[in-house]
């Protein structure tokens, strides 16, 4: 077994990597997440912002998804103190009058927020990849749909390459696609680094919603190791809408499906919330499928028996783009703590 993508090295490098820990559309309140077995809660300050802090209070250990925002900070639901969602630092804790009292040790873990595609997402440790804007959308104005999250009982990476294979179009999805070509054409599949790209070619099946709407290209593009996206083309008559989706690791095998979709202005295919309808069957078709595979996440060390065949090169690609973040995080890794380590002139 390759030592770099062990199940304890991995959650390690994805640490530095951004994922989703809750719709945006749901903060109002404390909502609780975890995140590479890491707990967290998820809130909205009173001045809009988005935070992420360590769910367990540092004074005894309640729950601070079940507290209250006050301000810029959330109330411990226990015994009132309030921790800054930018800083995780402890503002007041009641019982002490004077201010000037509380511990200076007195906080929680704050992590970094940004709010893109209707989501929430965050990074444990320090970033090595950004968040990425999509190219193929930027021209585009896209009215967003954030779809309901999926826990599903298997590993992230498992739920990204799933939605990379167009090989199992007619075997699980014909209740919402219909009777699907099985034959996957030859594809030329595009990687650079952690990226992938492919297009292809989708034509209408008679008496499917899923392609009621017509023949379109499906532009593949996805950012390893947990972001995949999919721009549909219609042609200039119908336009374009757009699917993205990223599930979270909340373990090495378990995962939360967060995805969204989105329709371009002008198009003529359908409204977004239609759009979500139809893709949401398509979602719940896949689950019970993602939780029956042995194991639940993909080998990346080997630890099973797989074959592979030529329909399968974007998955294979996506694999190879992983792999490639994994071993650029590590690199980063490395070079920090070589940085931290070397002495410093005069010492």
């Amino acid at each position: 077994m390759n030592d770099l993508y062990s199940r304890d090295a991995l959650r390690t490098a994805f640490r530095h990597n951004w994922f989703v820990v809750a719709r945006s559309q749901d903060i109002g309140t404390p909502q609780p997440a975890q995140l590479l077995d890491q707990q967290l809660v998820v809130f909205r300050d009173a001045g809009g912002g988005a935070r992420v802090l360590d769910r367990r209070c540092i004074h005894r250990g309640a729950d601070l998804a079940a507290g209250a925002v006050s301000g810029d900070a959330l109330r411990c639901p226990y015994h009132g103190w309030e921790f800054e969602g930018s800083t995780g630092r402890c503002s007041r804790i009641p019982a002490l009058a004077d201010p000037a009292r509380i511990p200076v040790n007195a906080a929680v873990a704050a992590y970094p927020v940004i709010e893109r595609f209707g989501h929430v997402w965050t990074c444990l440790d320090e970033p090595v990849f950004d968040l990425p804007h999509p190219p193929e959308i930027a021209d585009l104005t896209l009215e967003w749909r954030a779809a309901a999250p999926i826990p599903a009982e298997c590993g992230f990476m498992a739920a990204v390459e799933n939605f990379r294979d167009m090989a199992h179009f007619p075997f699980v999805h014909g209740p919402s696609m219909g009777e699907v070509d099985p034959v996957v054409p030859d594809l030329d599949v595009r990687r650079d680094g952690r990226e992938v790209r492919v297009s292809y070619y989708y034509p209408q099946v008679a008496g499917s919603d899923f392609s009621g709407t017509g023949d379109a290209w499906m532009h593949y593009h996805s950012y390893a190791p947990g972001i995949a996206t999919i721009l549909y083309d219609f042609g200039a008559r119908i336009g374009k809408r757009y699917l993205v989706d990223f599930p979270s690791p909340v373990s090495h095998d378990r995962c939360v499906i967060y995805w969204a979709v989105a329709t371009d202005a002008g198009f003529t295919g359908g409204s977004v919330d239609r759009i979500l309808e139809i893709e949401t069957k398509v979602f719940d078709e896949d689950t019970p499928i993602l939780e029956g595979l042995v194991p639940k996440e993909v080998p990346l060390a080997h630890e099973a028996e797989e074959v592979s065949s030529a329909a399968d090169l974007y998955t294979l690609q996506y694999r190879r783009a992983t792999k490639w973040a994994v071993q650029e995080i590590t690199r980063a890794r490395q070079a920090v703590a070589g940085t931290a380590a070397r002495p410093r002139a005069g010492h």
